[in-house]
């Protein structure tokens, strides 16, 4: 898009400054602001913290804007500082002094996109074991959470010359479930759960990379598990590429969750109620903690 036909679509947002008012407590003042995505749109569901200035940097107020990017709070007389923050974008830092009685005009106040991680170099990148982790949490029915992983597991990703075009596999020996309590990890294993005598392994592998701001990625696929495949959604984070560890090799980063249903897998979790099983609740949250090296014949193989 032209930049020229961007500055005239900033222009034209309307003035909210007279429309915007709120009831003061006596002694007090106001602070409103409009915050604007780097395309100068209304931006909603940016953090706003304001801090006083004085003293022990007490946070006073912390919310998000709404739909139309507006924040409005009401303060004690002084000097504060307000931080803006959001998924992908710049940190944008405000101080503003509050005098009683007085309301402002909203602040507009554009974001600006935050400097993009430099993604891996093309080729192939396979799972570290050590420095990953496959963990899940689930709802105990009536209890609290239930924390476990998997402890054997397989994968690696293939980085391609376009990063849409990029590919992720991971298998998971469903065997190697693990939540620290010896009676109920062979319960996940049974054929009420797992079923790992027939279902030996967990496979997911991703068929679409999408880009969604800064470091955050939405990978798709099909996961199969308990010999049903289900479409799942990987919420991503990229944290980076570094050189080190092991004789200095190439690896990168990256943080993936996803909300799994029980029932989508055959696992029939209410069934299991009805005849006195106590279980876990319907969805599984999984985290995939991911470090991966760098692959080609020049790589060093690490120590077991």
């Amino acid at each position: 898009m032209p930049l020229p036909l961007l500055r005239r679509m900033r222009t034209k947002r309307p003035d909210r400054g007279s429309g915007l008012r709120v009831p003061l407590p006596v002694g007090a003042g106001a602070f409103s602001c409009e915050v604007l995505d780097p395309v100068g749109q209304a931006l909603g569901g940016v953090e706003v913290t304001v801090t006083e200035t004085r003293g022990a940097a007490r946070t006073v107020a912390k919310a998000t804007t709404d739909p139309h990017g507006l924040f409005l709070a009401t303060l004690e007389p002084g000097q504060y500082t307000v931080l803006l923050t959001g998924s992908g974008l710049q940190p944008n830092r405000l101080t503003v002094d509050i005098v009683p009685g007085r309301s402002e005009p909203p602040r507009r106040v554009q974001m600006e996109p935050s400097q993009q991680l430099e993604l891996p170099p093309p080729g192939t990148w396979l799972f570290d074991p050590p420095h990953t982790a496959i963990r899940f949490i689930a709802r105990h029915v009536g209890m609290a959470n239930v924390h476990g992983r998997f402890t054997r597991f397989r994968g690696g990703i293939h980085i391609a010359e376009r990063m849409e075009d990029s590919r992720v596999e991971v298998v998971i020996d469903a065997s190697s479930i693990n939540t620290g309590n010896n009676t109920r990890d062979a319960h996940l294993r049974s054929a009420d759960f797992l079923d790992v005598d027939n279902f030996p392994e967990i496979h997911f592998a991703s068929n679409r990379f999408i880009w969604r701001s800064g470091p955050k990625w939405t990978l798709q696929g099909p996961l199969t598990m308990h010999g049903v495949s289900r479409s799942v959604t990987l919420d991503t984070t990229y944290l980076g590429a570094v050189n080190g560890g092991y004789e200095q090799e190439l690896r990168c980063a990256a943080l993936a969750t996803a909300e799994l249903h029980r029932e989508d897998y055959t696992l029939n979790w209410r069934n299991m109620l009805a005849r006195g099983i106590a279980v876990v609740g319907p969805t599984v949250k999984l985290e995939l903690d991911i470090q991966a090296m760098y692959r080609n014949h020049d790589t060093p193989t690490p120590p077991e």
